[in-house]
């Protein structure tokens, strides 16, 4: 490996984790909001900027994540939810030609879903158990569904562009 692409390879690493304690970062200064976050926003134009490096940053997101609150039964859904969606992203398409309604719609509706994804580790209590959580949640998935809509409908834009700049400026 040549001394630019060491150069570039770390660059990339530094900007992965630093997004990552970004998302960390905005999430716990949302965090009086009931479940209107930005880390959905965030892994979206994360996923169409940096393709498949998104995936480092939700590692390392879900890890700080985890540091930050504890390892608890809900950490657990962290690690396969936002890959997930990252992966849910990736498939839609990677150009914003399809437009911030449509993806707003695809945010609004993982926040929809969320609840649901998250009840999956309760299932270890039974099926009661992870319908109760879910359906404890719903007015809080509703609230998440509109959250995502509405952020991504007005920041997906601004971001991307910020983001596009910095991708090239570490040569990626």
């Amino acid at each position: 490996m040549d001394r630019n692409s060491l150069r570039t390879a770390s660059r990339r690493v530094v900007l992965c984790a630093l997004l990552a304690a970004v998302t960390v970062a905005l999430q716990v200064a949302m965090s009086p909001l009931p479940n209107i976050e930005p880390v959905s926003l965030l892994v979206l134009v994360y996923a169409l900027v940096f393709g498949r490096d998104v995936f480092y940053i939700i590692v390392t997101f879900v890890l700080l994540e985890g540091l930050v609150f504890g390892f608890h039964l809900w950490w657990v859904s962290y690690l396969y939810v936002w890959p997930l969606w990252g992966l849910a992203v990736l498939l839609l398409g990677r150009g914003r030609e399809n437009g911030p309604l449509l993806w707003a719609a695809a945010s609004g509706a993982f926040g929809l879903s969320f609840g649901a994804l998250c009840a999956l580790p309760y299932l270890a209590g039974g099926p009661w158990a992870a319908f109760s959580y879910w359906a404890a949640g719903i007015p809080f998935d509703l609230l998440h569904c509109g959250g995502n809509f509405v952020l991504t409908l007005l920041l997906m834009r601004p971001l991307c562009r910020a983001l596009e700049a910095a991708r090239h400026s570490i040569g990626g």
